[in-house]
């Protein structure tokens, strides 16, 4: 590869957000709200679609192509937002443990979809593994954030572009950090026991599966802690079984900053413990190159039930 072909994801994420930013201001100035789709769809595919430019800048295998990158990007992110909307719908009713379904499910979905997207090829390395993972993982939350942005425009009182736009500037700015990087390490941990004609289901891939919906759960959570931590802190007497779950009715300057503040901390942290284990996985799987493999043995080859494990490296 050419050194220019190298860095086409920076000027495609540059011009994009040039003309995300024109967008922006030609909707304000104008206040036409046949713009609004535009922007949603810039806004929310901008940082997802710069990354598959730079992942197929950084395949390892020829076969990583840009036709297969684009198919797990849309169908793994369309399907496992249809599939985790209809188990949410049918399966989740609010409870404590609202939050860790939610990570179960949605993790659990990404990781079948990359699974089924991936089965036919031939060479399933780790690397290969992470990006394709990370693929779906920013389609799922590309599509995810199209919807919220909508969500943040439609009020009571009309379209709202400052919310719409807001919506927009915070998730693109934690999109690195949430579902991509959260599939990526599935993806490495999934690739990275696999063989020509199968994938492994191990332990380490289970624990990852467990471990990522945790994180998933936290950072889902991260608002509800904050409330909790500014109510406790902030108020005379404390939490009490009436405040509200979510919010502070009538808050204070001071509780605002607080909850603010404690979110922002909350979610840096969680994404710090994702961004470490998944320099933990790249490390890991640098090292143990060629070690044998262990598992139980899931055909990915036309039939998805077990077949005898070769013990051939992929």
């Amino acid at each position: 590869m050419t050194t220019g072909r190298r860095y086409t994801w920076a000027r495609m994420f540059g011009a994009g957000l040039v003309l995300w930013l024109l967008t922006v201001a030609v909707t304000f100035l104008t206040a036409n709200p046949t713009l609004v789709p535009t922007l949603v769809l810039l806004g929310s595919f901008l940082v997802p679609a710069s990354f598959i430019a730079w992942a197929f800048e950084h395949r390892l295998t020829a076969e990583i192509t840009a036709t297969l990158l684009l198919k797990i990007f849309v169908l793994g992110g369309v399907l496992g937002v249809l599939a985790a909307s209809l188990l949410e719908s049918y399966l989740l009713r609010p409870s404590v443990g609202l939050f860790a379904s939610v990570g179960l499910i949605e993790e659990a979905v990404k990781l079948l979809a990359l699974a089924a997207l991936t089965r036919e090829l031939r060479v399933k390395a780790p690397r290969d593994g992470m990006l394709l993972g990370a693929c779906v993982g920013f389609g799922f939350s590309a599509f995810e954030s199209a919807g919220y942005a909508m969500m943040a425009a439609l009020t009571e009182q009309g379209l709202s572009l400052v919310d719409l736009v807001a919506t927009e500037l915070l998730r693109g700015l934690v999109a690195p950090f949430g579902h991509g990087l959260w599939t990526a390490i599935l993806g490495g941990v999934l690739f990275s026991r696999s063989g020509r004609e199968s994938f492994l289901l191990t332990v380490p891939l289970v624990l990852s599966y467990l471990g990522v919906s945790l994180l998933h759960a936290l950072w889902d959570s991260a608002h509800s802690v904050a409330v909790l931590i500014t109510v406790v802190l902030s108020s005379p007497n404390g939490w009490s079984p009436e405040t509200a779950p979510g919010w502070i009715s009538d808050p204070t300057p001071g509780q605002v900053w607080l909850l603010t503040a404690i979110t922002w901390v909350w979610l840096a942290v969680v994404a710090a413990i994702g961004v470490a284990w998944l320099s933990a996985v790249i490390v890991h799987y640098w090292r143990s190159r060629g070690t044998p493999k262990s598992g139980y043995p899931i055909s990915t080859r036309g039939r998805w039930w077990p077949q005898r494990w070769s013990g051939e490296p992929g």
